[in-house]
């Protein structure tokens, strides 16, 4: 029915606030140290939480294993491949969930339609912020600064471990790489482990890269990639270019060819992020590509693109040819750039 689909989207958030409390109380931590399937009484008592609250519990559970966030048998709980990421060991996405259900952060979107009906240029963070990029917010406020680097650190172990595993030959017959926007090295920490005669470099804005991972199996240099970049043999974009407009992407973009332009070997640019609609019939994949779009235009003003988009900025910064590969990495792509 049309109102059970109004009903259901108007009490979406329920989903988004319980996956956080699982988060909070670290359900899945709890049930992988149990090591067998966790009976609720045992969960409660493992968080801990006060005996009269274990069916308020017991709910919360019924709605996440429907959500295929956990499978639930006679003998308890378990884990699935989703709330293995919620561990605190390992591809910890947590600290992301944290981020995106912040009070901070959420309540940017009880204004959206007000900030649509005025005038003016500005994202719709800066409008809710006075003014303030995302940028200067966490920069100003240090306990943000420090959950949104776990967050995007935490996104960024997940995705790189699939893309050295699924992609490994676009690194092949190259000796230079350079983690452009890396923020802290997580990204190209992974990629340098896993191809060690690779010479990996993160580069972002010095600030940024004064926190980068204590690690020597990379270098840090600080800049502007507006300004330049340093060269090497690949050019390496990870969920950079979703983050600006059109004429931005093609500003970095035309730096990026400039480095590989002055590099002695040539070389490409490794572009990974989404691509809307691409090599996807799944409608969960397609709806999370979208949300990722309307939440870089609340954040940035910025926006995911689909296949001709892509296409235009990459023509438009003077690129030769390109090649998208097929889609191995959930809602993310991978593209190959040449000059």
């Amino acid at each position: 029915m049309d109102l059970t689909r109004i009903q259901n989207l108007s009490l979406s958030n329920i989903s988004t606030f319980a996956l956080r409390c699982a988060v909070d109380l670290d359900i899945s931590g709890h049930i992988q140290a149990y090591g067998r399937p966790m009976p609720l009484n045992e969960l409660a008592r493992s968080i801990p939480i006060p005996p009269e609250k274990d069916s308020m519990l017991g709910r919360l559970m019924t709605l996440l294993v429907h959500q295929g966030i956990f499978v639930q048998s006679e003998a308890g709980y378990q884990l699935t491949p989703a709330s293995e990421l919620l561990q605190t060991e390992g591809s910890n996405v947590g600290a992301y969930v944290r981020l995106v259900t912040d009070a901070e952060f959420i309540k940017i979107w009880g204004r959206l339609s007000e900030v649509l009906k005025e005038s003016g240029e500005g994202s719709l963070f800066e409008k809710v912020f006075d003014g303030k990029q995302l940028w200067e917010f966490v920069k100003e406020k240090p306990e943000y600064g420090k959950l949104f680097d776990e967050a995007m650190a935490s996104l960024s172990n997940s995705l790189m471990r699939g893309l050295v595993a699924s992609y490994p030959h676009i690194f092949d017959g190259l000796n230079t790489l350079v983690d452009v926007g890396g923020g802290n090295g997580a990204a190209v920490k992974i990629i340098a482990e896993a191809f060690p005669k690779l010479r990996c470099t993160v580069f972002d804005l010095p600030h940024v890269v004064a926190k980068a991972l204590e690690n020597n199996s990379f270098d840090v240099v600080g800049g502007d990639m507006f300004e330049k970049i340093p060269p090497a043999d690949v050019i390496f974009l990870k969920n950079v270019l979703h983050d600006w407009g059109d004429e931005d992407c093609i500003r970095i973009l035309k730096r990026c060819k400039e480095a590989l332009e002055s590099n002695k070997n040539g070389g490409k640019v490794i572009v990974v992020d989404i691509i809307i609609g691409f090599e996807s019939n799944d409608p969960k994949s397609i709806e999370t590509s979208l949300f990722f779009d309307i939440s870089m235009m609340g954040l940035f003003g910025s926006k995911e693109r689909n296949k001709q988009e892509w296409h235009d900025v990459i023509i438009g910064a003077g690129y030769s040819d390109y090649k998208i590969y097929p889609v191995q990495l959930g809602v993310n792509s991978v593209i190959e750039l040449y000059p």
